[in-house]
C-alpha cells in the first residue's frame, strides 16, 4: 500500500470567519466539483455526462461489473480502503458504514470515453474513485492500478487536512488526458480542493454548456478545431489570432450543437438560417456558413481578412440603426457576439423581425438603448448586472429567455438565448406596445445621457405614450449612437502633448522626492527615486486629469506605460527606470545596443530633467542629450490604421 499524502492546516472557524458553511461540509462541495466539472482542473477535459445518478446495493453493483473478482475487489476497496491482496495493509478500520452509495458517471473529452465509479463514505468523510472501461460487449474491465480515495482528516476538530490515497503506485497508468500522472493528484487536484472546501464562492451564472449535450459539443469542436486552426497561420489583422480563431471555432460549435439539437426537437429538415449584427472579423459567419447555414454578417466597418473567406461568406459594410429598415422576417436567428452598442437591441430586433425569429447575444461591453448603462446596483458584480438587465430587455419583448456560459478563452463568457416566445401571436400589438414603452422609457430615465448620431433618426419615432410609429426607416432610439466607421485611438497616444509631459513631471518628481537626499534609492550616486502603486499615484491628480485619463483604453496606467523611457511599471508599482540596468525582453521596451551615428529622435528625459541628469553618457544612450544631439529620420512617417474587433 502507497499513501500519498497533501497537508495543509488550517484552523475550523464560524460561518462569518468562513463566509460559507464549515467544514465538513465544505469537503463535499469541493468533491462535487471534482466529480461533475473535472475540466477546471484538468484542461484537457471537456467534462461529464452523467448517465445514471442513484443509490445502488450489492446486488446492482454485482449486476454491473460482471466479473465476481472484479465485484469483490471493488466493493472491498470501497468499504474498507484495500483489495483483498492488500486487505492487511488497509489503512482505515474495516467496519462497513451503512452511508456507502454508488454513483456511475460517463467521462466524455475528446474521442475517449472511459467510465467512473464513485463511493462516498459520509461518516468518514471519504471518496474512492474506481475507474473502469466496457468493451464492445457491455463486459466491464476494472483499471485496479488508478483506484485512489480522498479522505478529510482532522485533529480535535481544529486541524484538518486531505489525504490522498491511490491502491498501487507500480501499476498506476497515465495517459496524460484520462487518467493523469499521480503526482499530479498531488500537486494540482488537492490545493484546488483545499481552497474549495474552505471558501465559499457561488457563481452567479450558469454551469459551462448547461443547455447543450457536452458530448456532441466535444467532438464538433475537435473536428471543427481541426478543420479552421489554418486560419491561425494566415491572419491577416493586428489582433491575436490564437484567441480569436479559437474562440469563434468554440461559438460556432455551440451554435451549430444548439441548432442541430433544436431540429430534433422540432422535426426540422433545412438548416436554420441567421444573420450576425456587428460581425466584426466575419470568422463566425465564414465557419457557419461553410457547414450548411444560409446567412450574412453586417458590420460599419470592412475588415482585411473578409477578402480571405471567398464569395459564398456573406459580409456587408453598412451602419446599422435600429430600425425599420433594419428587421429581418425572413431569417430563424440574430447573432450578436460581443455586439457592443446593438446589444440591447437586438431582442428587440429579433422580436420585431417575425414571431419565429429567434436570438443569441454575447454580451460584452456595457451599453443601454441610448448610449452606456448606468449602473443602478451595488449588490451584484456590473457583469452580472448588465446580463440581467439584457435579460429584462428579453423578457419584455417577449422571449423565453436561456442563460448559459460557454466555453471560449474570455471572461466574459455568459450568453443569452431567446428561443420562444412567453405569448400568442395574436397577443402581437399589445406586446408591441409593452415593448415600445419600456425602450422610451430607458432613454428618457434621469442620468442618462443621449448621444446624437451622424446618422439621420426621427425624434418623433416615440410618441407620448410610449407607442412608436411604425413607418418605414424610422428609428426606434433617437438617442442611439452607432460606433464610427473609423474607429478613434484611445490608447493615449491622442492626448496633447504638454498634457502628458505635465503628468509624466508630477509622478517622476514625486518617486524622486521620496529617496532624495536621505540616499536611499540611489544607484552610484544617481537618484532612484522611490515606487509608488498605481492607485497612489493617481492621488496625485486633480479629478479634471483623472477625467481625460479615464477616457483612454487602460487609463493611467497606459499612459505610464506607453512613456516606459522614464518609468518602469511592474506588479502594479511605479518606479523610475535605469538605463544602466539589464532588462529583460519585453514587447514594449526593444533596446538595441546604440552605434555610433545612430538616428535620435527624441530628448533625453531625463537630460533635461533629472536633477542628476541622465546616467548614461551621450554616446551610450538611445536619446538625445539637447537639440544638437537630435538626428531625425527622413523617411516619411507610416499611417497608423486601427483595425478594431
Amino acid at each position: 500500500m502507497f499513501i500519498l499524502t497533501y497537508n495543509r492546516y488550517y484552523k475550523v472557524g464560524t460561518k462569518e470567519e468562513f463566509g460559507c458553511k464549515s467544514l465538513p461540509d465544505g469537503f463535499w462541495s469541493a468533491v462535487d466539483v471534482w466529480i461533475k466539472k473535472p475540466h477546471v482542473v484538468n484542461k484537457r477535459l471537456c467534462g461529464v455526462k452523467e448517465t445514471d445518478s442513484k443509490d445502488v446495493d450489492q446486488d446492482d453493483l454485482r449486476l454491473l461489473l460482471h466479473d465476481p473478482e472484479l465485484f469483490t475487489d471493488a466493493l472491498l476497496f470501497m468499504i474498507t480502503g484495500a483489495s483483498a491482496a492488500h486487505e492487511a495493509d488497509k489503512p482505515w478500520s474495516s467496519s462497513v458504514r451503512a452511508s456507502h452509495f454508488c454513483k456511475l458517471l460517463y467521462q466524455l473529452y475528446f474521442f475517449l470515453m472511459p467510465s467512473l465509479l464513485f463511493s462516498a463514505d459520509f461518516g468518514r468523510q471519504r471518496v474512492t474513485f474506481i475507474p473502469f472501461e466496457e468493451d464492445a460487449e457491455g463486459k466491464a474491465s476494472l483499471r485496479k492500478g488508478n483506484i485512489y480515495q480522498i479522505q478529510l482528516c482532522n485533529q480535535d476538530c481544529e486541524e484538518w487536512s486531505l489525504e490522498l490515497c491511490a491502491l498501487s503506485v507500480d501499476s498506476w497508468f497515465s495517459d496524460g488526458v484520462a487518467y493523469p500522472k499521480l503526482p499530479w493528484l498531488s500537486s494540482d487536484l488537492l490545493p484546488k480542493l483545499v481552497r474549495w472546501a474552505t471558501e465559499c464562492r457561488s457563481s452567479e451564472f450558469r454551469s459551462t454548456l448547461s443547455l447543450l449535450p457536452v458530448e456532441k459539443y466535444s467532438l464538433m469542436y475537435q473536428q471543427l478545431k481541426d478543420k479552421y486552426k489554418a486560419m491561425v497561420k494566415v491572419w491577416p489583422e493586428v489582433t491575436d489570432p490564437e484567441k480569436f480563431v479559437y474562440e469563434d471555432v468554440a461559438i460556432a460549435t455551440y451554435l451549430l450543437v444548439l441548432w442541430a439539437e433544436e431540429r430534433a426537437e422540432k422535426g426540422l429538415t433545412a438548416r436554420q438560417s441567421f444573420v450576425d449584427l456587428g460581425c466584426g472579423n466575419g470568422l463566425l459567419v465564414h465557419i457557419l456558413t461553410n457547414e450548411g447555414h444560409p446567412g450574412r454578417g453586417i458590420d460599419v466597418r470592412r475588415r482585411k481578412i473578409w477578402d480571405m473567406y471567398g464569395p459564398q461568406t456573406l459580409l456587408e459594410e453598412k451602419a446599422i440603426t435600429p430600425s425599420e429598415s433594419f428587421l429581418f422576417p425572413g431569417t430563424d436567428w440574430l447573432i450578436g457576439n460581443h455586439s457592443d452598442e446593438l446589444t440591447p437591441w437586438i431582442p428587440v430586433i429579433a422580436a420585431r423581425s417575425s414571431y419565429s425569429c429567434r436570438y443569441f447575444v454575447l454580451p460584452c461591453c456595457f451599453f443601454d438603448f441610448c448610449g452606456k448603462y448606468q449602473r443602478r446596483q451595488c449588490k451584484k458584480s456590473q457583469y452580472k448586472e448588465y446580463i440581467d438587465f439584457i435579460a429584462e430587455v428579453s423578457q419584455v419583448c417577449g422571449f423565453n429567455t436561456d442563460e448559459d456560459c460557454l466555453r471560449i478563452p474570455s471572461t466574459k463568457r455568459v450568453c443569452l438565448l431567446g428561443k420562444s416566445r412567453n405569448y400568442q401571436l395574436s397577443d402581437e400589438p399589445e406586446v408591441e406596445q409593452q415593448r415600445a414603452h419600456y425602450i422610451h422609457s430607458r432613454c428618457t430615465a434621469p442620468g442618462v445621457t443621449v448621444q446624437r448620431s451622424d446618422v439621420s433618426n426621427d425624434e418623433d419615432c416615440c410618441n407620448g405614450d410610449g407607442s412608436c410609429n411604425g413607418t418605414p426607416g424610422s428609428s426606434w432610439g433617437a438617442g442611439f449612437q452607432p460606433r464610427d466607421r473609423v474607429e478613434a485611438v484611445r490608447n493615449c497616444a491622442a492626448l496633447p502633448r504638454d498634457f502628458v509631459d505635465g503628468v509624466v513631471l508630477r509622478v517622476a518628481n514625486a518617486l524622486l522626492g521620496m529617496t532624495a537626499g536621505d540616499g536611499e534609492g540611489s544607484c552610484r550616486d544617481w537618484n532612484q527615486g522611490g515606487s509608488l502603486s498605481v492607485s497612489e499615484v493617481a492621488g496625485l491628480l486633480g479629478q479634471e486629469t483623472l477625467r481625460l485619463l479615464k477616457k483612454e483604453c487602460g487609463g493611467l496606467q497606459t499612459l505610464l506605460r506607453n512613456n516606459h523611457q522614464v518609468f518602469r511599471v511592474e506588479g502594479g508599482r511605479v518606479y523610475i527606470r535605469d538605463w544602466r540596468e539589464k532588462m529583460p525582453f519585453r514587447a514594449d521596451v526593444k533596446r538595441k545596443p546604440v552605434t555610433p551615428g545612430a538616428l535620435k529622435t527624441r530628448l533625453c528625459w531625463f537630460h533635461a530633467h533629472h536633477p542628476q541628469g541622465c546616467p548614461l553618457q551621450a554616446e551610450s544612450c538611445a536619446f538625445a542629450h539637447g537639440a544638437h544631439d537630435l538626428r531625425p529620420s527622413t523617411r516619411p512617417l507610416k499611417k497608423i490604421k486601427n483595425e478594431a474587433f
